[in-house]
């Protein structure tokens, strides 16, 4: 079928839903009688605890209704469709419901940074800041708005389960993931990710978080055993699970596609059931990537509630080790019990999906407005920004498709844009195009484009321009590493060349991870944007002209070189080493290559704190339009130890500062040189001075001991830290704690 054809369903098919009847998504709509008799049902009685509800349903399902819960359907492109394929929404996968008793279709989407699939069923989605640009809000608040319009998108589009809520910290910088996630330190990204998916069910989907653990890169991921300790696991990687699984309280957690220490993670007891279910007391399922199951009897004592997206180990064969007691059927009962508590729970039983119109408006100011609280001003040499629209009469916008858009990250994560379906990792840039909005704040000035691919064109323009501002990109994408840091496509060529052209060159990089710059010290100005979203540019301009004062700070260090990081070379599989289609067929994959994470304890800014190690731009950095100063500094010890101190701003006009708090721990701790314990994002007026105080959960501030397998507090002098950056702590006070 031809592309306009394809295009034209879509909108025939928009209108249709908007005239159709509601019903819950995917299902034969229900006649009267048999309505009212299913709400008559005990399990429908919504004073009741979602758990005595799933306990209620348990007990009237069939064995063949239990199986039915714990694995998906398929989706579209994988494999051979079901008989059943007309149930799904065109998403990631579903689960059927149970019609007889009111229990919906799971209808899930992958929704990252928004809603995917959208097309599939004729929809529009908004794309929001990636993750990590996200996190560099340091807002939780902002969180909860994502979140929220996530949730609210995945409703209007007929799906009632996420499957975003990414949270592995950023261990390797060149994972090609590394846009999905909140940065590289555990209680930010905790925090962060915790407040984005309690907004999100609270608009009644399910919350997913995911890779539950240690999925730190994409070479070989299928086939990677992550070598780690208990003590480095716990304090690092599930230290921001544990936080997001706490705040968040999500209904499923994704296991991830590698082994940690042995063990593939979708068959791993000591990460689905000692530390998940029994150390953390996780009620809800536990749902496999896509393609992660590799076994039923070993997956289903280890704690694995539900396959997807088919039933490879989960359908016929879970069935048969059930009724020759391989697998007891108390095992699938909980399995099912905690689907159904988690329907329940987020209210997907009570509040059916009804497809409705977005606001795609609504979405446009949301993604503007987080957008702009993302961008990170990096360097202001001289003061060059904010741009002064009086004086500037020439800007030169060179590079990265600035004529027509802004990026956005690859893979399963990928928000449709408008227009065609794109093929998977075909690089897709948002139709908002800098140039334009540049434009609009100078109506009376010379805005030229130029698309930066002869260095030498580019540079003339430059030098016969006021200011040249440079869009710089390194795009990634599920499914591969990138090579390195660097920007590709001899963008760092194209930056010196403008640089020497035009002193006044602004550099605007749009990356889901850090980049190296070997041009910095030659150019003014630079604004690190991640993939902005569906309205980015304009964020980005209002940024560049001072409409907004940017307040964000890194949530990951950038490393001046790879041969700066824990490890340098990137360890890839062997040849031959199996992949996802090997895993697929045979059932029987084991680890054939191992990642040792020797830097244990030492991730991001912790490693370059304990080696001693500069950086190009250190993690909680970022700078503002004004100015802040600390003091009075005062910690109060306790059970939950309180920080507080004054922060003022010390310029001309009002801003946002993220005053971070930081603690050295005693030298008998064996622990890196200081770690992020809180912080409070305080908004100042000019002069305006606010006293700010912190409460510290004490268990941010405790090793895990993994003899006693609990964590604890080492008694000694506590050094507690308060400044602007995890590198500009001007207060600092010694505490003794027992």
């Amino acid at each position: 079928m031809h592309k306009p054809d394809r295009l034209l369903l879509a909108v025939f098919a928009s209108v249709l839903m908007l005239f159709s009847i509601p019903a819950a998504v995917g299902q034969h709509r229900l006649h009267n009688a048999e309505e009212e008799k299913i709400k008559s049902y005990p399990w429908m009685n919504q004073s009741l605890s979602s758990d005595q509800r799933a306990d209620l349903v348990l007990k009237e399902l069939t064995l063949d209704e239990k199986i039915d819960l714990v694995h998906g359907n398929g989706m579209p492109g994988w494999g051979k469709p079901r008989p059943n394929a007309y149930l799904g929404n065109g998403g990631a996968g579903f689960v059927v419901g149970i019609p007889r008793l009111g229990i919906p279709i799971i209808q899930m989407s992958d929704a990252a940074y928004g809603v995917r699939s959208s097309a599939e069923n004729g929809r529009y989605s908004t794309a929001l800041p990636s993750n990590v640009g996200s996190a560099a809000s340091w807002d939780p608040q902002a969180a909860c708005e994502y979140g929220a319009l996530i949730g609210r998108e995945l409703r209007a589009q007929g799906y009632n389960m996420t499957l975003g809520g990414g949270v592995n910290i950023t261990r390797e910088p060149r994972n090609g993931r590394t846009f999905e996630y909140m940065g590289e330190d555990p209680i930010l990204a905790g925090t962060l990710v915790g407040n984005r998916i309690k907004c999100e069910q609270a608009q009644h989907v399910i919350g997913d978080i995911k890779h539950y653990a240690a999925n730190d890169q994409e070479s070989g991921r299928n086939s990677v055993n992550v070598i780690i300790s208990k003590r480095a696991l716990r304090e690092t990687d599930l230290l921001a699970f544990e936080i997001g699984i706490s705040i968040g309280q999500p209904g499923a957690v994704m296991c991830s596609y590698n082994a940690v220490n042995g063990d593939f993670a979708c068959e791993n007891k000591y990460l689905l059931t000692d530390v998940l279910k029994d150390d953390w007391k996780f009620p809800g399922f536990v749902v496999s990537d896509w393609g992660g199951t590799h076994s039923t009897v070993k997956a289903s004592a280890a704690g694995l509630d539900n396959e997807e997206p088919m039933d490879e180990f989960y359908g016929d064969k879970l069935k048969q080790a059930v009724q020759s007691g391989q697998v007891p059927m108390a095992q699938l009962d909980d399995h099912a019990r905690r689907v159904l508590r988690s329907e329940f729970a987020s209210g997907i039983v009570d509040y059916p999906t009804q497809k409705s119109v977005v606001d795609v408006e609504g979405g446009f100011e949301i993604a503007r407005k987080l957008e702009e609280q993302s961008i990170v001003l990096l360097k202001n040499a001289n003061n060059i920004l904010p741009l002064n629209r009086e004086s500037v009469r020439s800007i030169a916008i060179i590079g990265s498709h600035a004529d027509s858009g802004v990026l956005s990250g690859g893979g399963s994560a990928q928000v449709d844009p408008p227009g065609p379906p794109r093929r998977w990792q075909e690089h897709v840039w948002f139709p908002n195009a800098p140039l334009k909005a540049v434009a609009a704040k100078v109506p009376g000035a010379k805005v030229q484009f130029d698309s930066g691919e002869n260095p030498e064109s580019a540079a003339a323009l430059a030098k016969n321009s006021d200011v040249a501002i440079v869009f710089a990109h390194q795009w990634e994408s599920e499914g591969m590493d990138l090579p390195n840091l660097s920007l590709p496509e001899n963008q760092d060529a194209l930056i010196e060349q403008v640089a020497a052209a035009n002193p006044h060159t602004i550099v605007v990089i749009e990356s889901g991870t850090a980049v190296t710059m070997p041009w910095v010290d030659k150019i003014s100005g630079i604004l690190e944007a991640w993939y902005p979203g569906s309205k980015g540019a304009d964020a980005i301009a209002n940024v560049l002209f001072g409409d907004v004062n940017p307040s964000a700070k890194l949530p990951m260090t950038f490393p001046r070189s790879v041969e700066d990081l824990p490890h340098p070379k990137l360890v890839t599989p062997p040849p031959g080493a199996q992949g996802r289609a090997a895993v697929m067929r045979t059932g029987e994959a084991k680890p054939t290559f191992s990642v040792n994470y020797d830097e244990g304890l030492k991730v991001g800014y912790k490693w370059y704190d304990a080696e001693k190690q500069p950086v190009l731009f250190p993690f909680g950095y970022g700078l503002s339009y004004t100015t802040y100063g600390y003091s009075g500094l005062k910690v109060t010890p306790g059970n939950s130890p309180s920080v507080s101190f004054e922060v003022k701003n010390t310029g001309a006009r009002a801003g946002a500062e993220v005053a971070e708090i930081y603690v050295a721990l005693p030298a008998s701790a064996n622990e890196p040189p200081k770690r992020l314990v809180g912080w409070s994002k305080v908004q100042l007026n000019p002069g305006e001075s606010k006293n700010v105080e912190v409460s510290i959960d004490p268990k941010y501030l405790s090793i895990f001991d993994e003899g006693a397998n609990s964590w604890k507090l080492v008694p000694g002098s506590y050094t507690f830290m308060v400044g602007g950056s995890s590198q500009d702590l001007p207060l600092k006070q010694n505490v003794d704690l027992k």
